[in-house]
């Protein structure tokens, strides 16, 4: 408990120290948001906020794990989810800026970036920690020994959860505060489990968390970018992997969920009736045009979060590892 404490508290203090600097810095490298053009025009007025802030998670949170759990082979598992999906975030965010447009790595290369560091890192989690094969079946608190097919599973829960956190940072704090909740949850459930280094590496990105909230929260001074969405996608996901709650994190990040399962019925919606379902998607952006203020939308995508997380909880109490 004393390590998930104060990885909170050095992650938040580092996020809160590095903002001042990193904003200016990146206002130098004139690192400035652009804004897609078939997005809500109100966003327009966005452009040219300083993009990739989410570089201050790729220093906080690491700072906060070996400040206080170590470098061993856990954090070692849990900091390459973080920082191997934060440096493809980087790359794209990179190739935006420097290009001056809001398309960055192509799909094929982000996705295929995403499966080798995936399947590398199920591979650490499996073998390495030797977490095994297992999957924990919420609600009925039985196992079942997946074999050969976990990793195919795991493929689509880290690619999936990397790439819906992605989708959910459209305004100003919703990503970082959907994701302090699910953090919260993940330190709640690793420090019942007695995993002291996973619930301080997960109380450390609830603190990242924090401290970036602070200078993101509407009106953003700097936005995350692919840099900071993805980083945070992966570090969730691999909590997911390291706690067993596989089939739980559904539930934990319902709204991350939502927010996907949004997007791809809009599209095949559009594809197959020529009609759209949502005025727009992601679903905060279908909010946003219903005339709700953005602070409106945001505080109630915190709020599902917050109730998802709690129920997750719940579903994971059974759970010992």
């Amino acid at each position: 408990m004393q390590k998930m404490v104060w990885a909170f508290i050095v992650a938040g203090a580092a996020g809160l120290l590095l903002g001042p600097w990193l904003i200016p810095y990146l206002r130098r490298l004139k690192f400035g948001q652009s804004i897609r053009e078939e997005g809500p025009k109100g966003h327009q007025r966005k452009a040219g906020t300083p993009t990739m802030g989410g570089v201050l998670f790729l220093i906080a949170v690491p700072v906060a794990v070996l400040a206080t759990a170590g470098f061993t082979p856990l954090s070692g598992v849990l900091l390459l989810g973080l920082l191997g999906f934060g440096l493809i975030g980087f790359i794209d965010d990179y190739i935006k800026v420097v290009k001056k447009r809001n398309l960055g790595l192509r799909a094929w290369q982000k996705f295929t970036g995403q499966i080798i560091l995936s399947l590398i890192l199920i591979y650490s989690v499996v073998h390495g920690i030797d977490r095994g094969t297992s999957l924990y079946i919420p609600g009925f608190d039985v196992w079942w020994d997946a074999g050969a097919l976990y990793y195919p599973l795991a493929l689509l829960l880290i690619v999936g959860t990397t790439n819906a956190v992605n989708l959910a940072d459209g305004l100003d704090g919703l990503a970082a505060g959907m994701t302090f909740w699910v953090a919260l949850a993940f330190a709640a459930i690793a420090s019942a489990g007695t995993s002291d280094v996973t619930a301080a590496f997960a109380a450390a990105l609830a603190g990242g968390c924090i401290g970036f909230l602070f200078f993101n929260h509407h009106p953003a001074r700097m936005f995350m970018g692919d840099t900071g969405s993805l980083a945070l996608g992966g570090a969730v996901a691999t909590l997911a992997l390291l706690t067993r709650t596989e089939l739980i994190l559904p539930v934990l990040g319902a709204v991350f969920v939502a927010e996907t399962l949004s997007v791809i019925l809009q599209v095949a919606s559009f594809k197959l009736t020529g009609k759209r379902i949502f005025r727009m998607s992601p679903l905060h952006h279908h909010f946003e045009l219903g005339g709700w203020h953005e602070t409106s939308v945001v505080y109630t995508f915190w709020a599902a979060s917050l109730i998802s997380a709690f129920l997750g909880v719940l579903l994971a109490m059974p759970i010992r590892f």
